[in-house]
């Protein structure tokens, strides 16, 4: 009988032949799951802290110049809904009595895609108001609609009160619009622009003596980030001079650089 020899070409055939048999045979390991995403909270709670070389509201010195200490707590809903509480110094003389600023706020925020809704409302309260029964206490409640899309954001405010106790100022209102950019490494630049329109008793009047019934302020600053805490130089001004309540013969609305140290935790 003739003896048939495999050859090497034909054994590494056989093996690959039994090999694939052996593996086609065998269970291919199950993918491990995928780590679940874990549920967003139901809501956050978030507090800021901040030291300022000057407060200014809408261009305008609220310390007559000098620091405020600032800070507040918000808490914001998965749904959108959101209250918070901001605080800070304020001039006394400014606001008949009170040397402290307290705000109270609360609206609805959404996204559609890039773009974002904020809508709400905010009661500026200044408790110890009105030691001079002669002036007028100061408060004021607004009404806000507000916009963004990208690094651009703009806000209007609408005074449904007297506009900080001044006689027929209610429908006195503000636009703001501003930007922001983020350079990375921690370094930002942002500015703003606002238009404030006075109405009734809100109508200021300036060193010079002339009586105005709007405000046009701009803001222009660059901020560092390092471990939370946001360092900032702004540069704030506005198209009026407007005399300070504890010095009179201070302008309280021309350009100055403001300096900032503060934390969001």
């Amino acid at each position: 009988m003739k003896t048939a020899y495999l050859t090497p070409v034909a054994i590494a055939a056989a093996f690959a032949a039994l090999s694939g048999n052996a593996l086609a045979q065998t269970a291919a390991p199950a993918a491990a799951p995928a780590a679940a995403k874990a549920p967003e909270p139901d809501y956050t709670l978030s507090g800021n802290l901040g030291i300022f070389s000057d407060y200014r509201f809408r261009g305008v010195s609220q310390t007559n110049k000098l620091p405020a200490i600032q800070g507040g707590v918000d808490l914001a809903l998965k749904n959108g809904l959101y209250l918070g509480n901001w605080n800070s110094n304020v001039d006394s003389a400014m606001y008949n009595g009170a040397s402290i600023e307290m705000d109270f706020y609360g609206g609805y925020k959404a996204t559609f895609g890039d773009f974002g809704l904020d809508v709400g409302g905010i009661y500026y309260y200044y408790p110890g108001t009105g030691a001079n029964p002669a002036l007028v206490s100061a408060k004021n409640g607004e009404l806000y609609i507000g916009g963004s899309w990208g690094p651009l954001t703009a806000k209007y405010n609408y005074a449904v009160t007297d506009f900080f106790g001044a006689p027929d100022s209610n429908g006195s209102w503000y636009l703001n619009v501003a930007a922001a950019h983020d350079f990375g490494n921690g370094w930002g630049i942002n500015g703003a622009i606002g238009y404030q329109a006075l109405k009734g008793g809100a109508k200021v009047t300036q060193i010079n003596g002339s009586v105005v019934d709007s405000i046009t302020d701009w803001k222009l600053g660059g901020t560092y980030t390092v471990d939370g805490w946001v360092m900032g130089l702004a540069y704030i001004s506005t198209n009026r001079d407007l005399a300070g309540y504890t010095s009179p013969g201070k302008n309280i609305s021309n350009g100055t650089a403001v300096v900032s140290v503060s934390k969001t935790f």
